[in-house]
């Protein structure tokens, strides 16, 4: 399984695709501060725009780690949990996700919580479920969900697919698209 870091920050979304477009599953991480989550969800959203287009580079598996917990009103608010899954879970299933296969974990990346071990803040929550065609898998922290990703089959009988890097114009020589294999 692959595992990539991409950034998400929007000068580099580039780069953000370039990764994705290499990775087995996407871990959509949300921030849960107030405005934090309605700015990434809202029309022209990082959160959108991320889920979006790994779905488009053809990512099938997809986590969503809502982090910052800790700074929730009040900390580690199961109804802003639960508010923020029901929304990501409306939109992921526009995009073609099946919301039932997604794992949703609240964690708090600053403080630890629900990352590795299960975290004694938030005994609300009774860990994720997810349902596909290869079976079930469940868990309570956000490594069992990346130990939970299913290896995909690798289309190597299909077409490369390029993820270009960048284009340049170079006089005499024309239009030179960039990328890497």
């Amino acid at each position: 399984v692959t595992i990539i870091d991409a950034p998400g920050h929007r000068d580099f979304i580039k780069n953000m695709i370039t990764g994705t477009s290499q990775g087995d599953c996407a871990d959509l991480i949300v921030a849960a501060g107030v405005g934090e989550f309605e700015a990434g969800i809202s029309k022209n959203g990082q959160t959108r725009e991320h889920a979006l287009l790994a779905f488009t580079l053809g990512v099938k598996q997809l986590i969503v780690g809502v982090n910052k917990m800790d700074s929730t009103e009040p900390p580690y608010s199961e109804n802003r949990f639960e508010e923020i899954k029901k929304e990501v879970s409306s939109y992921i299933k526009k995009i073609g996700y099946n919301p039932a296969a997604v794992a949703f974990v609240p964690i708090s990346g600053w403080h630890g919580d629900n990352m590795l071990e299960v975290s004694t803040k938030m005994n609300w929550f009774k860990g994720w479920n997810i349902e596909r065609k290869e079976g079930k898998a469940d868990g309570k922290c956000l490594i069992e969900a990346l130990d939970a990703i299913l290896p995909p089959a690798r289309p190597t009988d299909k077409p490369l697919r390029l993820p270009l890097q960048d284009v340049y114009k170079i006089g005499g020589i024309g239009t030179v698209p960039v990328g890497r294999v």
